[in-house]
Protein backbone atom coordinates (compact mmCIF):
# COMPACT_ATOMS: atom_id res chain seq x y z
CA UNK A 1 0.00 0.00 0.00
CA UNK A 2 2.77 2.37 0.97
CA UNK A 3 4.33 1.69 -2.43
CA UNK A 4 0.80 1.83 -4.72
CA UNK A 5 0.72 5.38 -2.60
CA UNK A 6 3.60 6.94 -3.46
CA UNK A 7 2.96 5.92 -7.04
CA UNK A 8 -0.83 7.64 -7.33
CA UNK A 9 1.12 11.10 -5.06
CA UNK A 10 3.23 11.05 -7.58
CA UNK A 11 0.94 10.13 -11.04
CA UNK A 12 -1.50 12.86 -9.86
CA UNK A 13 -0.18 15.36 -7.44
CA UNK A 14 3.20 16.02 -9.43
CA UNK A 15 1.18 18.77 -11.82
CA UNK A 16 0.15 20.65 -9.16
CA UNK A 17 3.92 21.41 -8.59
CA UNK A 18 5.39 21.15 -11.72
CA UNK A 19 3.38 23.45 -14.60
CA UNK A 20 5.58 22.14 -17.45
CA UNK A 21 3.53 20.80 -20.40
CA UNK A 22 4.29 16.95 -20.92
CA UNK A 23 4.72 17.55 -24.89
CA UNK A 24 6.93 21.18 -24.36
CA UNK A 25 10.43 20.87 -25.99
CA UNK A 26 13.53 22.79 -25.50
CA UNK A 27 16.14 21.07 -27.64
CA UNK A 28 18.41 23.43 -25.62
CA UNK A 29 17.61 20.72 -22.39
CA UNK A 30 17.86 17.56 -24.70
CA UNK A 31 19.07 14.53 -22.18
CA UNK A 32 20.19 17.31 -19.56
CA UNK A 33 20.28 14.88 -16.56
CA UNK A 34 18.33 15.02 -12.95
CA UNK A 35 19.75 18.15 -10.89
CA UNK A 36 18.42 20.15 -8.03
CA UNK A 37 16.59 22.32 -10.65
CA UNK A 38 15.29 19.22 -12.56
CA UNK A 39 14.89 15.86 -10.48
CA UNK A 40 14.22 13.86 -13.51
CA UNK A 41 16.14 15.94 -16.42
CA UNK A 42 15.01 15.89 -20.15
CA UNK A 43 15.06 13.22 -22.71
CA UNK A 44 16.34 13.18 -26.00
CA UNK A 45 14.01 16.28 -27.36
CA UNK A 46 13.80 18.50 -24.17
CA UNK A 47 10.81 17.53 -22.87
CA UNK A 48 10.47 16.93 -18.60
CA UNK A 49 10.54 13.89 -17.30
CA UNK A 50 8.97 14.23 -14.54
CA UNK A 51 6.14 15.80 -16.51
CA UNK A 52 5.94 12.46 -19.32
CA UNK A 53 6.45 10.15 -16.51
CA UNK A 54 3.70 11.02 -14.41
CA UNK A 55 1.28 11.87 -17.77
CA UNK A 56 1.86 7.96 -18.21
CA UNK A 57 1.24 7.03 -14.61
CA UNK A 58 -1.62 8.50 -14.97
CA UNK A 59 -3.01 7.58 -18.19
CA UNK A 60 -2.35 4.04 -17.37
CA UNK A 61 -3.52 4.01 -13.84
CA UNK A 62 -6.45 5.44 -15.19
CA UNK A 63 -7.51 3.10 -17.76
CA UNK A 64 -6.85 0.41 -15.49
CA UNK A 65 -9.57 1.64 -12.85
CA UNK A 66 -12.14 1.88 -15.65
CA UNK A 67 -11.22 -1.49 -17.11
CA UNK A 68 -11.62 -2.84 -13.45
CA UNK A 69 -14.67 -1.24 -12.44
CA UNK A 70 -16.29 -2.42 -16.36
CA UNK A 71 -14.72 -5.73 -15.61
CA UNK A 72 -15.73 -6.19 -12.39
CA UNK A 73 -19.50 -4.93 -12.87
CA UNK A 74 -19.45 -7.59 -15.88
CA UNK A 75 -18.02 -10.87 -14.55
CA UNK A 76 -19.82 -10.49 -10.73
CA UNK A 77 -23.25 -9.65 -12.57
CA UNK A 78 -22.58 -12.67 -15.19
CA UNK A 79 -21.32 -15.07 -12.17
CA UNK A 80 -24.16 -14.59 -9.81
CA UNK A 81 -26.61 -14.73 -12.45
CA UNK A 82 -25.31 -17.86 -14.27
CA UNK A 83 -24.68 -19.80 -10.97
CA UNK A 84 -28.21 -18.71 -9.43
CA UNK A 85 -30.56 -18.98 -12.31
CA UNK A 86 -28.62 -22.15 -13.77
CA UNK A 87 -30.01 -24.30 -16.68
CA UNK A 88 -29.67 -22.82 -20.05
CA UNK A 89 -28.51 -19.43 -19.00
CA UNK A 90 -25.81 -20.77 -17.19
CA UNK A 91 -24.47 -22.84 -20.59
CA UNK A 92 -25.32 -19.40 -22.76
CA UNK A 93 -23.12 -17.61 -20.54
CA UNK A 94 -20.56 -20.10 -20.32
CA UNK A 95 -20.55 -20.76 -24.09
CA UNK A 96 -20.27 -16.97 -24.31
CA UNK A 97 -17.06 -16.94 -22.25
CA UNK A 98 -15.95 -19.53 -23.99
CA UNK A 99 -16.04 -17.79 -27.30
CA UNK A 100 -14.15 -14.97 -25.95
CA UNK A 101 -11.75 -16.64 -24.70
CA UNK A 102 -10.67 -18.01 -28.07
CA UNK A 103 -9.76 -15.08 -29.54
CA UNK A 104 -6.59 -13.75 -29.05
CA UNK A 105 -6.79 -10.46 -26.35
CA UNK A 106 -4.20 -8.66 -28.60
CA UNK A 107 -6.59 -9.06 -31.59
CA UNK A 108 -9.64 -7.81 -29.95
CA UNK A 109 -8.10 -4.86 -28.50
CA UNK A 110 -6.31 -3.84 -32.24
CA UNK A 111 -9.91 -4.23 -33.72
CA UNK A 112 -11.08 -1.98 -30.82
CA UNK A 113 -8.47 0.42 -31.80
CA UNK A 114 -9.46 0.25 -35.55
CA UNK A 115 -13.53 0.87 -34.24
CA UNK A 116 -13.44 3.47 -31.88
CA UNK A 117 -11.93 7.23 -31.80
CA UNK A 118 -8.65 6.73 -29.23
CA UNK A 119 -6.31 5.02 -27.84
CA UNK A 120 -7.17 5.23 -24.28
CA UNK A 121 -10.87 4.30 -24.92
CA UNK A 122 -9.81 1.49 -27.24
CA UNK A 123 -7.62 -0.02 -24.39
CA UNK A 124 -10.39 0.25 -21.98
CA UNK A 125 -12.92 -1.42 -24.48
CA UNK A 126 -10.73 -4.36 -25.52
CA UNK A 127 -9.08 -5.01 -22.02
CA UNK A 128 -12.78 -5.12 -20.54
CA UNK A 129 -14.19 -7.41 -23.30
CA UNK A 130 -11.09 -9.77 -22.57
CA UNK A 131 -10.37 -9.98 -18.89
CA UNK A 132 -14.62 -10.04 -17.06
CA UNK A 133 -13.77 -14.03 -17.94
CA UNK A 134 -11.56 -14.90 -15.13
CA UNK A 135 -13.58 -12.60 -13.11
CA UNK A 136 -16.78 -14.55 -13.86
CA UNK A 137 -15.38 -17.75 -13.59
CA UNK A 138 -14.33 -17.09 -10.12
CA UNK A 139 -17.62 -15.78 -9.32
CA UNK A 140 -19.89 -18.67 -10.61
CA UNK A 141 -17.70 -21.34 -9.23
CA UNK A 142 -17.50 -19.69 -5.55
CA UNK A 143 -21.25 -18.45 -5.76
CA UNK A 144 -22.45 -22.07 -6.94
CA UNK A 145 -20.83 -23.75 -4.08
CA UNK A 146 -22.16 -20.86 -1.39
CA UNK A 147 -25.69 -21.39 -2.38
CA UNK A 148 -25.71 -24.74 -1.30
CA UNK A 149 -24.58 -24.21 1.68
CA UNK A 150 -27.44 -24.67 4.95
CA UNK A 151 -27.24 -20.92 5.73
CA UNK A 152 -28.32 -19.92 2.41
CA UNK A 153 -31.03 -22.78 2.13
CA UNK A 154 -31.91 -21.68 5.76
CA UNK A 155 -32.33 -17.99 4.36
CA UNK A 156 -34.76 -18.84 1.39
CA UNK A 157 -36.86 -20.93 3.96
CA UNK A 158 -37.53 -18.07 6.15
CA UNK A 159 -38.21 -15.70 3.04
CA UNK A 160 -35.40 -13.84 2.63
CA UNK A 161 -34.64 -11.99 -0.75
CA UNK A 162 -32.12 -12.61 -2.91
CA UNK A 163 -30.12 -8.97 -2.28
CA UNK A 164 -30.15 -9.71 1.74
CA UNK A 165 -28.53 -13.55 0.67
CA UNK A 166 -25.74 -12.25 -1.72
CA UNK A 167 -24.99 -9.26 0.72
CA UNK A 168 -25.06 -11.90 3.88
CA UNK A 169 -23.81 -15.40 2.93
CA UNK A 170 -22.14 -14.77 -0.42
CA UNK A 171 -20.60 -11.39 -0.89
CA UNK A 172 -18.19 -12.64 2.37
CA UNK A 173 -17.01 -15.33 0.69
CA UNK A 174 -16.66 -13.45 -2.40
CA UNK A 175 -14.82 -10.56 -1.68
CA UNK A 176 -11.31 -12.00 -0.63
CA UNK A 177 -10.94 -13.87 -3.81
CA UNK A 178 -12.35 -11.22 -6.25
CA UNK A 179 -9.99 -8.53 -4.22
CA UNK A 180 -7.22 -10.78 -5.25
CA UNK A 181 -8.18 -11.03 -8.65
CA UNK A 182 -9.23 -7.61 -8.96
CA UNK A 183 -5.47 -5.98 -7.82
CA UNK A 184 -3.68 -9.01 -10.31
CA UNK A 185 -6.02 -7.64 -13.14
CA UNK A 186 -5.23 -3.77 -12.30
CA UNK A 187 -1.50 -5.05 -12.74
CA UNK A 188 -2.30 -7.23 -15.88
CA UNK A 189 -3.76 -3.82 -17.29
CA UNK A 190 -0.65 -1.67 -16.43
CA UNK A 191 1.58 -4.35 -17.63
CA UNK A 192 -0.35 -4.76 -20.95
CA UNK A 193 -1.12 -1.12 -21.82
CA UNK A 194 3.27 -0.76 -21.24
CA UNK A 195 3.77 -4.32 -23.71
CA UNK A 196 1.65 -2.75 -26.48
CA UNK A 197 3.52 0.55 -25.97
CA UNK A 198 6.69 -1.20 -26.27
CA UNK A 199 5.94 -2.95 -29.61
CA UNK A 200 4.54 0.62 -31.22
CA UNK A 201 1.02 -0.24 -31.19
CA UNK A 202 -0.26 1.84 -27.98
CA UNK A 203 -0.96 5.13 -27.21
CA UNK A 204 0.44 7.25 -30.62
CA UNK A 205 2.84 10.38 -29.77
CA UNK A 206 3.24 12.51 -28.50
CA UNK A 207 0.78 11.51 -25.61
CA UNK A 208 3.72 10.03 -22.93
CA UNK A 209 3.08 6.17 -22.53
CA UNK A 210 5.43 3.98 -19.97
CA UNK A 211 6.07 1.45 -22.84
CA UNK A 212 6.52 3.92 -25.59
CA UNK A 213 8.74 5.89 -23.65
CA UNK A 214 10.78 2.96 -22.74
CA UNK A 215 11.91 2.47 -26.57
CA UNK A 216 12.05 6.06 -27.49
CA UNK A 217 15.20 6.53 -25.27
CA UNK A 218 16.18 2.73 -25.63
CA UNK A 219 18.71 4.17 -28.36
CA UNK A 220 20.21 6.98 -25.78
CA UNK A 221 20.89 4.38 -22.74
CA UNK A 222 24.38 4.91 -23.11
CA UNK A 223 24.76 8.71 -22.80
CA UNK A 224 21.28 8.83 -20.60
CA UNK A 225 20.80 5.51 -18.22
CA UNK A 226 19.00 7.36 -15.85
CA UNK A 227 16.47 8.32 -18.36
CA UNK A 228 15.40 5.34 -19.50
CA UNK A 229 15.60 3.31 -16.28
CA UNK A 230 12.52 5.92 -15.11
CA UNK A 231 9.69 4.09 -16.82
CA UNK A 232 11.19 0.74 -16.23
CA UNK A 233 11.04 1.46 -12.29
CA UNK A 234 7.73 3.28 -12.40
CA UNK A 235 6.41 0.29 -13.84
CA UNK A 236 8.17 -2.09 -11.64
CA UNK A 237 7.36 -0.25 -8.96
CA UNK A 238 3.41 -0.14 -9.59
CA UNK A 239 3.30 -3.91 -10.87
CA UNK A 240 5.11 -4.99 -7.47
CA UNK A 241 2.70 -2.85 -5.32
CA UNK A 242 0.23 -4.67 -7.11
CA UNK A 243 1.21 -8.01 -7.07
CA UNK A 244 2.09 -7.19 -3.02
CA UNK A 245 -1.74 -6.12 -2.62
CA UNK A 246 -3.09 -9.09 -4.53
CA UNK A 247 -0.44 -11.52 -1.75
CA UNK A 248 -1.97 -9.35 0.88
CA UNK A 249 -5.67 -9.63 -0.09
CA UNK A 250 -5.81 -13.25 -0.83
CA UNK A 251 -8.16 -15.78 1.47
Amino acid sequence: MVLMAIVLVFAFAEPHFNDVSPSSQSLLSTLQPPSSEVLLGYDHLGRSMSARLSAALRLSLTIAFATLMTTAFIGVTLGVVASWRGGWIDRLIVLLADSVMAIPALLIVLIAGLILPNQPLAFWAGLSLTLWIEVFRLTRATVRAQLAAPAVEASKLLGFGRLYIFRTHLWPELAPVLTTTFALTFAAVVMGIAALGFVSVGVRAPTPELGSMMVKLLPYWREAPWALIQPVVATLLTLLALTLIAGRAGP
